[in-house]
Formats: C-alpha cells, sequence, structure tokens
C-alpha cells in the first residue's frame, strides 16, 4: 500500500496520475475524464491543483500532500 510518505520520497515537484492513483485509489482513466470536465466547466473536484498540458495531466506535489494531510 503506497503512503503520503512514499510520495513524498519520489524526486519530481510535478506528480503523474499514475504517481498517485494508489494512495487515492482511483482509476487513472476517472482521474482524466474527471481532471478534463473540471477544466471544462470551471470547477474543482479535487480540493488540490491539478494542471492538464494537452494529453498530460501533472499534480503539484507540496500542494497535493499538504491537502491530503489536511
Amino acid at each position: 500500500m503506497q503512503t503520503l510518505d512514499d510520495i513524498e520520497q519520489i524526486q519530481k515537484n510535478m506528480l503523474s496520475i499514475m504517481d498517485v492513483r494508489e494512495y487515492l485509489n482511483a482509476d487513472a482513466n476517472t482521474f482524466r475524464y474527471q481532471a478534463r470536465e473540471d477544466k471544462k466547466n470551471h470547477t474543482d473536484s479535487f480540493g488540490f491543483p491539478v494542471i492538464i498540458i494537452g494529453n498530460r495531466i501533472k499534480i503539484p506535489k507540496e500542494p497535493f500532500l499538504k491537502f491530503m494531510r489536511g
């Protein structure tokens, strides 16, 4: 089981869906769909920033960790 400490050890500032999907217990395709819907509808379903660049979806690591730790 992936933990927030595992994610914190990832040596990147921007995470991918694959980096966090196990912790979130989320299907990658569902996450991608929701991120695109949020962008289209100007909504925020996740509570942490999600950046869409072309076909890629990135999650800034520090805001993600801060949100998850409450």
